[in-house]
């Protein structure tokens, strides 16, 4: 039956249609059942191109079929539906990012890491909502709506790439393609249950998506994979790498793979921290179990007290803002800044096209020009930090942190405690690569998780613990709802 293939890898999916057990076309057909079974409570799929990824599906069955030369049979995810956020261009898609004023716009070619996963065969189903240009938590925006978790309809899904952690979640998408500058892949992952991997800095080129880093953040902004099984993070990776000759901040890395480490010569350091606020006990008990786990193979364990970590934020913050490009306030006016407090008050009257995460980044982002010496501080503190860490961790050690400061909140409720994506966003600033792991589910049936992070170009570590972790029964479930 097709239907189990909504529990498969991308990597098995792809190896049965390669043999003839399955066709690419029956693979898309039950996803995009799943996809019209799940979306109208998720909200998570904002466009589809249903029609074309059929055709294009029912091509490769026929080049498999007669072994014709119209198709690289060997593509390594041939005939694999996936869906890809919103933000990254995908020919003929819109690409606003939740942006009322670009809610026209449609792409006229594909990303390059849309059109690498393309090169390898994947069948693109649609594409998958963001927050208001990629900055907020919650993936809520005035051209799309709002998203919700694939676990509990009442809570956030994450953000930006939280349309991707809903669907994947959900059992729709065997995977997705997402960005992170704070957190984007790894907290959507989190909450929804997946696999997330935020790369190396500078691993993956990003170009071709809206909006783009300037500077020095290009390399704090990843193009990564979300998963619900860990052993496509690899593959996925692999084909998503490498300098694309536009992307001046990709860098060509070594190719390592996460067979070339074994259990007993990781280094494990649990880190628990405030960051800047100290996680639930549900998290560092998952954190904790992860660390167990590991110990179990045969990996090195101890504790690590990160004292500076309880400054996560202010350094990224410093790191964002010395990046400079166009202020927040110019990219919502589109060139033209627009009038945050203006906003704020059409926005207590119902008449503004943003929304109000999205103004207070563009009413706030002025202030820590205020503060220069902070900056400077804070910028000293960060360098002081990569420099310990690397040493700390070499080519065999990676840290244990939570991915967040709880689990998935209800909807609106992150405005609360905005501060809480602290374990995420210093990693960016740290340019070290991350796999968010989930854990299974607490008391109230949300998912638990953990964040495996490596030393600059050590990915493969990452990814190889979240294999682990995944074989010793760490891995994603689909929501009971989603398959009744």
């Amino acid at each position: 039956m097709t239907e189990r293939t909504l529990d498969q890898s991308a990597t098995e999916i792809a190896q049965q249609i390669r043999r003839g057990e399955l066709t690419s076309r029956a693979c898309l057909d039950t996803h995009i059942a799943q996809i019209a079974r799940v979306n109208p409570k998720l909200n998570a799929v904002v466009c589809e191109r249903f029609e074309l990824a059929r055709a294009e599906a029912d091509f490769i069955d026929r080049m498999l079929a007669t072994k014709g030369p119209g198709y690289r049979l060997e593509s390594a995810l041939l005939g694999v539906p996936c869906t890809i956020k919103e933000a990254f261009a995908v020919q003929g898609m819109p690409n606003c990012s939740g942006l009322v004023s670009r809610r026209t716009h449609v792409s006229q070619s594909d990303a390059t890491a849309v059109a690498r996963l393309r090169e390898a065969g994947v069948v693109i189903m649609g594409v998958t909502n963001t927050s208001e240009l990629c900055m907020w938590l919650e993936s809520d925006n005035r051209v799309y709506g709002r998203t919700n978790n694939a676990f509990d309809l009442t809570r956030t899904c994450g953000g930006s790439s939280g349309g991707e952690g809903a669907i994947v979640g959900a059992g729709a998408s065997p995977f997705g393609l997402g960005s992170d500058i704070g957190g984007s892949i790894r907290i959507p992952a989190f909450f929804n249950g997946v696999y997330g991997h935020k790369p190396s800095g500078g691993r993956v080129p990003g170009t071709g998506q809206f909006p783009m880093a300037h500077g020095s953040a290009r390399r704090m902004l990843s193009t990564g994979p979300l998963a619900r099984r860990a052993q496509d993070l690899a593959l996925l990776l692999e084909i998503l790498e490498g300098p694309d000759g536009t992307d001046d901040a990709c860098v060509e890395m070594p190719k390592r793979k996460p067979s070339d480490i074994q259990q007993a010569d990781l280094q494990v350091f649990v880190v628990d921290e405030a960051c800047p606020v100290r996680a639930s006990d549900s998290l560092r008990g998952a954190q904790r179990l992860a660390a167990d786990s590991l110990a179990s193979m045969g990996a090195q364990v101890q504790s690590l007290a990160l004292p500076e970590l309880r400054h996560a934020l202010e350094m990224w913050s410093a790191a964002m803002h010395a990046a400079g490009g166009e202020s927040f306030a110019s990219l919502l006016g589109q060139g033209t800044p627009v009038s945050a407090l203006g906003e704020l008050v059409k926005l207590a009257r119902g008449r503004s096209e943003h929304t109000f995460p999205a103004l207070g980044l563009a009413l706030l982002e002025k202030i820590p020009e205020l503060f220069p010496k902070q900056i400077a501080k804070s910028l000293a503190a960060l360098e002081a930090l990569r420099v310990k860490l690397t040493q700390l961790l070499g080519d065999r050690g990676v840290l244990l942190m939570p991915p967040y400061a709880r689990t998935a909140p209800p909807h609106q409720r992150a405005l609360l405690r905005p501060i809480e994506y602290g374990f995420t966003a210093v990693i960016n600033a740290l340019e070290f690569p991350a796999t968010s792991v989930p854990m299974g589910l607490d008391s109230e049936g949300l998912p638990l998780g953990v964040q495996v992070i490596g030393g600059w170009q050590m990915d493969h570590l990452t990814i190889a613990c979240a294999q682990w972790l995944e074989a010793d029964g760490q891995r994603w479930t689909a929501p009971a709802w989603t398959r009744s």
